[in-house]
């Protein structure tokens, strides 16, 4: 009777370490998409605009604006915090089949720390840059810009959005993979 009950027990905690383990893939998998898609989109968040500035008798003076992610260093280490979080995410799930050791796996949730804080970071300093270009500043007299780039600021706000969801899945992913962690070293003691 005991025999079959360790039976049971060993094969249902099989069972969930195989669900565990497709669970964190998959977290993974979303963070992984959801970082690379903030990435791809606020990379290629360009917009020109043509306006009339002037006229002369009778002719137009005509000048183009261009807004670019790169005019503002917060989008730049957005691109870049999302871009590494990307490339981290690839890694480890390219590794994992050989990452199987206790200490792959502490490195591993170690990285996943510093992953989140960096596209947490990078999302939070292009959002204050985004409600600046939206709403300006009054006491700087800085004009918003989101009236003249819709455009630019709509897909800056998708990217945003995306950033902020692979933060949040890779804060869960950090908590499943602590999770693991303390129960593993449980059941060893």
């Amino acid at each position: 009777m005991a025999i079959e009950n360790s039976k049971e027990t060993g094969l249902g905690y099989r069972q969930k370490a195989r669900v565990l383990g497709l669970l964190l893939v998959l977290l993974r998998l979303a963070a992984l998409l959801a970082t690379a898609t903030a990435t791809v989109v606020m990379a290629l968040n360009k917009q020109t605009k043509r306006e009339t500035v002037a006229y002369v008798g009778t002719t137009p003076i005509v000048q183009t604006f261009t807004a670019k992610f790169q005019h503002t260093p917060a989008f730049v280490y957005f691109v870049g915090a999302n871009a590494v979080a990307s490339l981290y995410s690839l890694m480890v799930l390219l590794l994992r089949p050989f990452m199987k050791r206790k200490s792959h796996e502490i490195f591993q949730h170690l990285g996943g720390m510093v992953m989140v804080s960096v596209v947490a970071s990078g999302a939070a300093a292009a959002a204050a840059m985004a409600e600046l270009g939206k709403k300006g500043n009054l006491h700087a007299r800085w004009n918003p810009i989101c009236d003249r780039f819709d455009a630019f600021c709509c897909r800056g706000g998708v990217a945003l959005i995306a950033s902020f969801i692979g933060a949040a899945l890779l804060m869960i992913l950090n908590a499943v993979s602590t999770i693991t962690l303390l129960k593993n070293v449980a059941i060893q003691d």
